[in-house]
């Protein structure tokens, strides 16, 4: 069997770039039955016959049936590859559809996101500013502390000059009783 194209040689064929049409050894055969039905149509219109036979035989001869056949896979074969860009569309489809429902999930998890990062901001922040506080109270406790320890050794120190000032007293009246008695 030959090709759609298969009838015409290309250059390399060494005819020059012309177009030859490459017959097949049937085509041979072809050609003398041809020759011999254009004798027995002759002969037949002469005679005013003309059969079912010869007519079928002759579209035959002259590719007819060939060429309807190779139309009818023409047809198929497109029909085939409309199913297959049928799919392919639909597959696209999809496609499309489950690329933009994951362009929305993504989006959606970015914006949950960028609010735990700006949670985790304030956190920080929140921490940080706990820690300035404490760091204060520590600094304020360390004032109270240093002065308690100050007022404390104030009143040490004024408790000591009560106990002098009242040892003083004592003393000073044990001596003027001792020398009011005498």
């Amino acid at each position: 069997m030959t090709g759609l194209f298969d009838q015409f040689k290309d250059e390399e064929s060494g005819s020059g770039g012309e177009m030859v049409e490459e017959r097949p050894p049937e085509a041979e055969q072809d050609n003398e039955s041809v020759i011999q039905e254009t004798e027995y149509q002759s002969s037949s219109e002469e005679t005013g016959e003309q059969t079912e036979f010869s007519t079928a035989e002759s579209s035959e001869n002259i590719g007819i049936s060939s060429l309807m056949n190779k139309r009818a896979k023409l047809e198929e074969a497109v029909d085939y590859v409309g199913g297959l860009i049928s799919q392919l569309k639909e597959k696209r489809t999809s496609l499309e559809k489950e690329i933009e429902d994951e362009s929305v999930d993504i989006k959606n998890l970015k914006e949950k996101l960028i609010k735990v990062s700006d949670y985790i901001s304030e956190e920080t922040q929140g921490i940080q500013q706990l820690s300035e506080k404490r760091l204060s109270v520590e600094k304020e406790a360390d004032d109270v502390g240093h002065l308690i320890v100050s007022l404390k050794e104030k009143l040490t120190g004024i408790d000591r000059i009560i106990e002098d000032e009242g040892s003083r007293i004592k003393n000073f009246r044990e001596s003027r009783d001792k020398t009011s008695s005498i």
